[in-house]
Protein backbone atom coordinates (compact mmCIF):
# COMPACT_ATOMS: atom_id res chain seq x y z
CA UNK A 1 0.00 0.00 0.00
CA UNK A 2 1.24 3.48 -0.84
CA UNK A 3 0.78 6.61 1.26
CA UNK A 4 0.83 10.08 -0.31
CA UNK A 5 2.07 13.07 1.67
CA UNK A 6 1.07 16.52 0.43
CA UNK A 7 2.18 20.04 1.25
CA UNK A 8 1.81 23.35 -0.54
CA UNK A 9 5.55 23.82 0.06
CA UNK A 10 6.78 20.68 -1.74
CA UNK A 11 5.96 18.12 -4.38
CA UNK A 12 3.80 15.17 -3.34
CA UNK A 13 5.78 12.41 -1.65
CA UNK A 14 4.67 8.81 -2.12
CA UNK A 15 6.06 6.08 0.13
CA UNK A 16 5.36 2.53 1.16
CA UNK A 17 3.07 2.05 4.15
CA UNK A 18 5.76 0.42 6.34
CA UNK A 19 8.09 3.40 5.95
CA UNK A 20 5.23 5.85 6.55
CA UNK A 21 4.30 4.01 9.77
CA UNK A 22 7.93 4.13 10.94
CA UNK A 23 8.48 7.82 10.17
CA UNK A 24 5.14 8.92 11.57
CA UNK A 25 5.77 6.85 14.70
CA UNK A 26 9.09 8.61 15.25
CA UNK A 27 7.35 11.99 15.25
CA UNK A 28 4.48 10.77 17.45
CA UNK A 29 1.79 10.38 14.81
CA UNK A 30 -0.24 7.36 13.81
CA UNK A 31 -1.06 6.33 10.28
CA UNK A 32 -4.76 6.64 9.62
CA UNK A 33 -6.68 6.89 6.39
CA UNK A 34 -5.95 10.61 6.53
CA UNK A 35 -3.85 12.78 8.80
CA UNK A 36 -2.09 16.08 9.23
CA UNK A 37 1.04 17.57 10.75
CA UNK A 38 0.13 21.15 11.53
CA UNK A 39 2.50 24.06 11.03
CA UNK A 40 2.77 24.34 14.83
CA UNK A 41 3.82 20.67 15.09
CA UNK A 42 6.53 20.88 12.43
CA UNK A 43 9.48 22.13 14.57
CA UNK A 44 9.06 19.27 17.06
CA UNK A 45 8.49 16.70 14.29
CA UNK A 46 11.65 17.83 12.48
CA UNK A 47 13.67 17.71 15.71
CA UNK A 48 12.45 14.18 16.54
CA UNK A 49 13.19 12.88 13.06
CA UNK A 50 16.65 14.48 12.94
CA UNK A 51 17.44 12.96 16.36
CA UNK A 52 16.31 9.51 15.21
CA UNK A 53 18.48 9.74 12.10
CA UNK A 54 21.49 10.82 14.20
CA UNK A 55 20.88 7.97 16.65
CA UNK A 56 20.66 5.47 13.78
CA UNK A 57 23.96 6.72 12.36
CA UNK A 58 25.66 6.38 15.75
CA UNK A 59 24.21 2.91 16.32
CA UNK A 60 25.09 1.64 12.83
CA UNK A 61 27.94 3.76 11.41
CA UNK A 62 28.82 1.14 8.79
CA UNK A 63 25.41 1.61 7.17
CA UNK A 64 26.11 5.32 6.65
CA UNK A 65 29.12 4.74 4.43
CA UNK A 66 29.70 2.60 1.37
CA UNK A 67 32.30 -0.07 1.96
CA UNK A 68 34.70 -0.38 -1.02
CA UNK A 69 34.95 -4.17 -0.68
CA UNK A 70 31.16 -4.48 -0.80
CA UNK A 71 30.73 -2.13 -3.77
CA UNK A 72 31.36 -4.99 -6.21
CA UNK A 73 28.83 -7.36 -4.68
CA UNK A 74 25.61 -8.06 -6.55
CA UNK A 75 23.48 -7.52 -3.47
CA UNK A 76 22.29 -4.00 -2.77
CA UNK A 77 23.03 -2.44 0.57
CA UNK A 78 19.90 -1.76 2.62
CA UNK A 79 19.03 1.90 2.98
CA UNK A 80 19.59 3.32 6.44
CA UNK A 81 17.08 5.54 8.21
CA UNK A 82 18.75 8.76 7.09
CA UNK A 83 18.46 7.83 3.43
CA UNK A 84 14.88 6.65 3.82
CA UNK A 85 13.82 9.66 5.91
CA UNK A 86 15.52 12.39 3.87
CA UNK A 87 12.68 13.11 1.37
CA UNK A 88 10.13 13.31 4.21
CA UNK A 89 12.44 15.47 6.32
CA UNK A 90 12.99 17.73 3.32
CA UNK A 91 9.20 18.11 2.93
CA UNK A 92 8.79 18.92 6.62
CA UNK A 93 11.52 21.57 6.47
CA UNK A 94 10.05 23.17 3.34
CA UNK A 95 6.63 23.21 4.97
CA UNK A 96 8.06 24.84 8.09
CA UNK A 97 9.72 27.55 5.99
CA UNK A 98 6.36 28.32 4.37
CA UNK A 99 4.36 27.83 7.59
CA UNK A 100 2.06 25.27 6.01
CA UNK A 101 0.84 21.83 7.05
CA UNK A 102 1.69 18.39 5.75
CA UNK A 103 -1.25 16.09 5.05
CA UNK A 104 -1.39 12.44 4.12
CA UNK A 105 -3.88 9.97 2.79
CA UNK A 106 -4.16 6.49 1.41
Amino acid sequence: MLITFKSHAAQDLIMMKDLAVTLLGIIGKHLGERGVITADELPRAIHKLEAAVADARRAHPAESAVSPDKADEDEEEPLHLGQRAFPFLDMLRASQRENTEVMWGV
